[in-house]
């Protein structure tokens, strides 16, 4: 008899996975080091026994032994598909001879790779590379889980990878740092909004920490979550001892905390790293009693960006208008030139100013309007983190900037005529976005609140056929000219308080139409936008620059006390001079709620461009400076910019995706002065510093992001790459004569080979200091295997770097 659909059972019965995979092929003879996807063939009945055993244990599914299995971690094609097949086989087989209804999800890992612009990995090759393995195991697996992301764009990438090729469940579980944020910087809420925008049947964490420093984490992701929810931490944080990685969080008290997490509203559990059989058995044991108490979050309207999730709720929002060529002839002509850094620059200042969405069009006759406006998202994305609102009536351009947008955007926009419909709401599903909803039809707008209020509705039904609901809908009851069409302005403040009311939905308007032709706009725009927020809205449309016409929103949330204590009001205007009636204030850079930031008053062009990570906006700087000395350059700019960088990701102001780009900013800056600062100092630099990453282990991400940031400070790196055997790093220290040598692993079972590196080293008398990081590395571990110091993260790799060249320069 077939077994039953597992999504009929979420929410309703414990879902139970196996534990940890790679720790238990370790422990029965598998060498440290050895990619486990590579073992489906050789050595099926040992990979049959352990599924074999998590079943034995409890698990009502299993995960094929995958992690590892794409074309970046086997190239050889005919032996990636041979050994998913064997991967599905063994599972499938477990399951079967076990005579129990078990489902064998295919386990899907992260490439090791970071995706432009981070990286170098396109969008679509990492799509590409997903749906290799979907079209090897479809047929073969009950379901999918995309298991220990780091990325919230990969994470997209692999989804889509799925949904595209096959209707089989799918699972998706994220990993988080000690900090409470994934590597990129996304949040708890953040990667919940995504996963179940774009579809997933459940999500759920895993990896890096144990339950214990997962708990935070857990009880965030329950409290917005309005799928099931799984849980599969670590046997704790990782140790090291006698040559071997262990986890110390045992499964009594691993059990424990599983059924702490079931009472707070979990769907399902299993174990990562370093647990067994037996912490799998004890969690079954100690859950039997216990229901399963999934209560889906109320539904909340959510739009994000790289790192920036926007909720509507009380409070208003603001998006930003100006990267909107209508009427901007700099803007028309910077995007005929091709000038985007012009265009992100004017995205930056709206942030600066205040802005939570940006608004993003570049319709403009005589360019590619889909090649232009995803150019332009990637661009945006790379120095901004909030969320965008793609406007575009192009559904082809729509579908484009969607696809590699990551986040989850605001689609500008749909209709009620029905054939805007038909071809919008399917691009919303699929990406999961939100979009605004027009109350425009095919006989135009409407003159009357009511008249709009039925297209509002009709939008709203024809998008539940789709499965989108109401909250994933923001209504623009569309704003006509006072000085045309006065009567009906009225109504579109009506139309605001209806949806809103009635419908249920958040609302949207674009204030400036409402004065056009009038003189002192604004003034009208000012006033018309107190009107519309006391009837409901949520998200005008504006230019931020205007201070005034943002202070109308601060005095109005004080007013209808939604801004508690008037806490930023008073932060924002605390120091206002007060305008001559019918001035307009522009809003400075840096207005933001909190005030500006003291430590870029008084910077210079080149300190403020390394800060924001704007490229070209760095190197005309640099042009600017003249006969400005090198060494000036450095010590002056540069590196104090650096250094607020450092400091602002340290207190998590800001995320790696800001401290990436403002590295490779800076190191254009060092790229353009470097030769001129060599000889102005006599021919000395930093370093040079060796990184790799050690045998057996091909994760690079940890260090490549180390290699760009170093560079960034001026250090001249060695970079071995990965897989790196012991005697390649002594060869390399020997040959370079380094002032420090950097390794990383991301395994557990590789940290051996970060022993056997240092102790090749030390073996043939290289005293090189030597640092340590990566997801499994703690201090206690560096400390165990004769490491000298312990790098947490890229900035602390640069802190240990300077200590040695400080070292270096003192001897």
């Amino acid at each position: 008899m077939a077994k039953e659909d597992i999504r009929d059972l979420l929410g309703k019965k414990f879902i139970v996975f196996d534990g940890g995979f790679g720790s238990q092929l370790q422990a029965r003879g598998v060498p440290a080091g050895t990619n486990s996807a590579e073992i489906n063939i050789d050595r099926a009945e040992l990979v049959k026994a352990i599924h074999k055993d998590y079943i034995e244990a409890g698990s009502t599914c299993i995960v094929t032994n995958t992690f590892g299995a794409d074309r970046y971690h086997i190239t050889d094609t005919a032996e990636l598909t041979a050994q998913i097949k064997a991967a599905c086989k063994n599972a499938c087989e477990a399951a079967e001879e076990s005579g129990k209804d078990v489902y064998v999800f295919y386990d899907m890992a992260p490439t090791g790779k970071l995706l432009k612009p981070l990286g170098d990995l396109d969008f679509e090759d990492a799509v590409d590379t997903f749906k290799e393995q979907v079209l090897l195991a479809r047929d073969l697996v009950d379901g999918f889980i995309i298991e220990t992301m780091t990325d919230l764009h990969e994470v997209k990438a692999a989804m889509l990878a799925i949904k595209e090729n096959t209707d089989k469940p799918l699972f998706c579980s994220v990993t988080f740092q000690e900090n409470g944020n994934m590597l990129t910087g996304a949040s708890p809420e953040q990667a919940v909004a995504l996963i179940e925008g774009l579809g997933a049947d459940l999500v759920a964490v895993n990896c890096s920490l144990g339950p214990k420093e997962l708990e935070p984490v857990i009880m965030r992701m329950l409290k917005c979550a309005r799928i099931p929810m799984m849980v599969q931490p670590n046997a704790g944080l990782p140790k090291f001892r006698n040559g071997e990685t262990y986890y110390d969080v045992a499964a009594d008290e691993f059990s424990d905390y599983i059924r702490k997490f079931a009472i707070a509203g979990i769907s399902g559990f299993g174990g990562c790293c370093g647990t067994t059989p037996e912490h799998i058995r004890l969690s079954c044991e100690k859950t039997g009693d216990l229901e399963v108490n999934f209560n889906p979050a109320p539904e909340v309207t959510r739009v994000c960006g790289t790192t920036t999730l926007v909720e509507f709720k009380n409070r208003v929002l603001r998006c930003g208008e100006r990267l909107n060529p209508t009427g901007k002839k700099k803007m028309k002509l910077a995007l005929q030139e091709g000038r985007l850094y012009d265009i992100v620059d004017e995205g930056i200042a709206q942030v600066e100013a205040g802005a939570d969405v940006l608004d993003v069009n570049v319709g403009v006759p005589g360019i590619d309007e889909t090649a232009v406006m995803t150019e332009l998202i990637t661009n945006l994305q790379e120095v901004i983190d909030l969320p965008l609102q793609i406007d575009s009536s192009n559904p082809e351009t729509l579908e484009k900037a969607c696809r590699i947008y990551n986040g989850l955007p605001l689609i500008n926009s749909v209709n009620g005529k029905q054939e805007v419909m038909d071809a919008v709401f399917p691009i919303v599903k699929k990406y999961g976005g939100t979009v605004l909803g027009l109350c425009i039809d095919e006989d135009g707008i409407p003159p009357t609140a009511e008249r709009r209020f039925e297209i509002a509705q009709k939008i709203v039904n024809e998008a539940s056929k789709y499965g989108i609901s109401k909250k994933r809908i923001v209504i623009d009851s569309l704003v006509l000219t006072a000085s045309a069409q006065q009567k009906e302005v009225i109504e579109t403040v009506k139309c605001v308080g209806y949806v809103t009311e009635r419908l249920g939905c958040a609302t949207c308007l674009g204030l400036s139409n409402v004065s056009f032709g009038l003189p002192n706009r604004p003034l009208i725009n000012r006033t018309f936008l107190v009107m519309a927020m006391y009837a409901g809205l949520k998200l005008p449309i504006l230019n931020p620059m205007d201070k005034e016409l943002m202070g109308a929103i601060d005095a109005f949330e004080v007013l209808n006390a939604s801004d508690e204590n008037a806490e930023d009001y008073i932060v924002r205007h605390t120091n206002d001079v007060v305008a001559k009636p019918g001035a307009v204030q522009a809003t400075q850079a840096g207005d933001k709620a909190g005030g500006a930031d003291p430590e870029m008053e008084g910077k210079s062009a080149l300190f403020k461009a390394i800060v924001k990570g704007q490229k070209h906006q760095a190197v005309d700087a640099i042009k600017g400076m003249g006969d400005e000395e090198p060494l000036s350059i450095a010590s002056d700019h540069l590196i104090p910019a650096l250094d607020k960088v450092g400091r602002d990701y340290d207190k998590g102001i800001i995320f790696l995706p800001q401290l990436m780009v403002s590295a490779e900013t800076s190191k254009l800056v060092f790229d353009e002065i470097k030769d001129k600062l060599v000889s102005s100092d006599g021919g000395s630099s930093k370093g040079p510093v060796i990184i790799a990453t050690v045998q057996n282990d091909v994760h690079d991400i940890g260090k490549n992001i180390v290699k760009v940031v170093l560079q960034s400070y001026g250090f001249e790196v060695i970079d071995l790459g990965k897989d790196v055997p012991p005697e390649v790093v002594c060869e390399a220290c020997e040959k370079y004569k380094p002032i420090g040598v950097g390794l990383s692993a991301l395994m557990t079972t590789t940290v051996v080979s970060m022993e056997n590196t240092i102790k090749e080293m030390k073996d043939r008398g290289i005293t090189v200091p030597v640092f340590c990081g990566g997801a499994v590395v703690t201090d206690d571990v560096v400390k165990k295997i004769g490491g000298d110091y312990y790098a947490a993260d890229a900035m602390e790799s640069v802190r240990i770097c300077e200590l040695l060249q400080e070292k270096k320069e003192n001897t």
